[in-house]
């Protein structure tokens, strides 16, 4: 198969380019602000844009978008600059599925719900509470609508191999290998299902070589708040100077709210695919030790 991946600088979108690439498929992997020696530059904004990789003469038969604006908070306080970045990058990726005749992949979230149930099927009302959260539904809704075959993956509290080391639990197990003095004040009533990006990766081929439509929620067996999932990583590469002081998300008292009691379950995934092993926090980081060891 050939697979465009948009945003493949990214977290999810970097592991996607490795595994479908281990796989045998052709993959074009592309970046728009930020370049990797594997990817080439495509205005997901602009699909005249003179720099943009040929993705015409690549002829795709799977898009998968997994570009957006993640930066919640800064989402609220720039609300075009969201939508332009979320919503209309999905309608011209959108565009050239119809092109294309190809199948869309979209990486989706649990910030589509309120987080007053958590755990969440595919079945359960939607209710977004932001505007990166609202933008996301937007982008579903107008996939679901134009009559392009698709596939709708929600996914939440991404986390793995990553080449800026972004993620929340990279980037904690890298600070505390240095041995700094760290004071977190991390959330306590924030309850999510840390999935790794590699599994994402996988997961999403399985749908597409089984020719899966619809939507999808990914999550592994972990249900946490985010101080027990930086206490995981204190356990494998923590130190004395480390200070976590729970506190409520009321108190942190950021701009965009957040679905408190948010995740995915992940029955439908897991009844089609018995076979498929989710791995969790702790066995991304006895890898990750071991890699530093």
């Amino acid at each position: 198969m050939k697979f465009l991946i948009l945003g493949a600088s990214g977290l999810v979108g970097g592991n996607c380019l490795k595994y479908f690439t281990e796989q045998g498929h052709d993959v074009l992997g592309t970046h728009f602000s930020f370049e990797t020696e594997h990817t080439q530059f495509f205005n997901t904004l602009d699909l005249d844009d003179e720099n943009n990789a040929d993705v015409d003469g690549f002829a795709p038969d799977i898009i998968v978008h997994c570009g957006a604006l993640t930066w919640v908070d800064y989402c609220e306080e720039n609300e075009e600059e969201s939508y332009q970045k979320t919503v209309q990058s999905t309608l011209n990726a959108i565009e050239i599925s119809k092109k294309h005749n190809a199948k869309l992949v979209y990486l989706s979230t649990d910030y589509v719900f309120d987080g007053k149930k958590g755990l969440y099927a595919e079945v359960d009302d939607v209710n977004p509470l932001g505007v990166y959260a609202k933008h996301k539904l937007a982008s579903e809704q107008a996939i679901q609508a134009s009559g392009v075959e698709h596939l709708i993956c929600r996914i939440t509290n991404v986390y793995g191999d990553e080449i800026r080391g972004k993620n929340f639990v990279s980037r904690l197990s890298e600070n505390m290998r240095k041995g700094e003095a760290m004071e977190l004040k991390l959330p306590s009533d924030q309850y999510a299902t840390p999935v790794n990006a590699w599994d994402v990766a996988r997961a999403i081929l399985k749908l597409v070589a089984a020719n899966k439509s619809g939507i999808y929620h990914f999550a592994a067996t972990d249900y946490l708040n985010r101080i027990e999932l930086a206490e995981q990583v204190i356990g494998y590469f923590g130190h004395e100077q480390v200070s976590l002081i729970p506190v409520t998300t009321e108190q942190l008292n950021q701009l965009a709210p957040r679905p408190l009691l948010g995740g995915m379950n992940a029955s439908k995934f897991n009844a089609e695919f018995p076979d498929f092993r989710w791995s969790n926090v702790d066995d991304y980081l006895k890898k990750l030790k071991k890699r530093y060891e």
